[in-house]
C-alpha cells in the first residue's frame, strides 16, 4: 500500500496565497507520480488534535511566513511524531527571524550589512541612508521600504508606527542598503548547494508582484559572476543551513553590490513551489524536475523520521 502524503497549504500569515499556489502545485506534482497517494488540505490555525486528525503517513506543510514556516506550525508537527518535510521548530524560527539569521551569518565570516531594530520613537534614521527597513519576521518582500532619502525614511517610520496604532505588533529593522547591484539565490537540497540563479526584475524593486504576479521577471540559471564568487555564496549557503540547523531544503539569498560582493540576505526553510519560484528551478537545472523533486523531499522526511 502506498504511503499518503499530507500536503498543507494556506495558513494565518499574509504569504497565504503564496501558500495556497505553492501547495496545489506540489499535491499536483506528488499526484503525477505513482510512487504516494496525496491528501491535500487547506488550512489556516489548526490545533495539535486538527492536525492529528488529518489523513497522512508523512505531512509536506508547503507554508510560507509566521505561523507556517517560522516554528508554530514545527512545534505542532513535532509533537505529532509524523515524519515531515523541513526543518524542525528551532531551525524554522533562527532562519525565519532576519536578526537571528544575520547574526548567524556573521558568526561563519559570511558577509552582510550592518542593521539596527527599528525604534520608530527616533526621529533620524539610526545609519547613514540608503537603508531598508523591513519586518523580522515576514518573506515575500511583506512590508518593505527602500529608503534613499529623509522623506521615505520619514514615511517608512510612520508606516510602521501607524501599524502598531491599528494594534499590528511586528518588529522591524533597519538595514544598510546594498543597492545598485543585482540579487542572487542559492537553493540547498540535502545539504548540497543548487545551481545558483541571478534574478533580474524588470521594475527597481523585486517586489512581492515581481516575484508573484508579473511575467516580465528574468532569471538566469547559473549566471555569469565575478571570479570566485560563485563558488564562495554556495559554500556560504552550506555552511549556513548547517549552523542553523535547516533539513531537507532551503533558499538562501544574497545581494551583489556594485563591486561585484555577496552580502548575505536572509534564508527561506519553505521556498516557493509556484511557476515563478527559483528552488525548483534550480533543481530541474540540477537534473530534477518539479515532480521528482517532491517526491525525494518526501523521501528526505521519511529518512529522516
Amino acid at each position: 500500500m502506498k504511503k499518503v502524503v499530507l500536503v498543507l497549504g494556506g495558513g494565518p500569515d499574509a504569504e497565504r496565497e503564496v501558500s495556497l499556489l505553492s501547495s496545489r502545485g506540489v499535491a499536483d506534482a506528488l499526484a503525477a507520480g505513482s510512487t504516494y497517494d496525496v491528501n491535500y488540505v487547506v488550512i489556516e490555525r489548526p490545533g495539535a488534535g486538527e492536525l492529528a486528525a488529518m489523513r497522512g503517513d508523512v505531512v509536506f506543510p508547503v507554508l510560507h511566513g509566521p505561523f507556517g514556516e517560522g516554528g508554530g506550525m514545527q512545534d505542532l508537527l513535532a509533537v505529532g511524531g509524523r515524519p515531515f518535510v523541513g526543518c524542525g521548530p528551532h531551525a524554522a524560527r533562527t532562519a525565519m527571524d532576519k536578526v537571528a539569521s544575520k547574526l548567524a551569518a556573521a558568526s561563519l565570516g559570511v558577509r552582510t550589512a550592518p542593521a539596527h531594530v527599528l525604534n520608530e520613537a527616533d526621529g533620524a534614521c539610526p545609519m547613514p541612508l540608503p537603508v531598508v527597513v523591513k519586518p523580522v519576521h515576514e518573506g515575500s518582500s511583506v512590508g518593505v521600504h527602500i529608503c534613499r532619502d529623509q522623506a521615505q525614511w520619514a514615511a517608512a517610520r510612520d508606516a510602521v508606527a501607524k501599524e502598531r496604532s491599528l494594534g499590528v505588533r511586528k518588529a522591524y529593522m533597519v538595514e544598510a542598503g546594498v543597492l545598485g547591484g543585482s540579487e542572487i539565490t542559492v537553493g540547498v537540497l540535502d545539504g548540497k548547494a543548487l545551481p545558483i540563479i541571478r534574478i533580474v526584475p524588470s521594475v527597481e524593486f523585486y517586489d512581492y508582484e515581481a516575484k508573484y504576479n508579473r511575467d516580465d521577471t528574468r532569471y538566469e540559471v547559473n549566471p555569469g559572476l565575478p571570479a570566485g564568487v560563485a563558488a564562495e555564496v554556495q559554500a556560504a549557503a552550506e555552511s549556513l543551513a548547517r549552523a542553523i540547523g535547516v533539513r531537507h531544503l532551503c533558499r538562501v539569498d544574497f545581494l551583489l553590490d556594485r563591486e561585484g560582493r555577496p552580502w548575505f540576505l536572509e534564508v527561506n526553510t519553505m521556498p516557493g513551489f509556484t511557476s515563478h519560484s527559483l528552488l525548483p528551478m534550480a533543481a530541474k537545472a540540477a537534473g530534477l524536475d518539479f515532480p521528482a523533486l517532491a517526491e525525494k523531499l518526501v523521501g528526505l522526511a521519511l529518512r529522516d523520521r
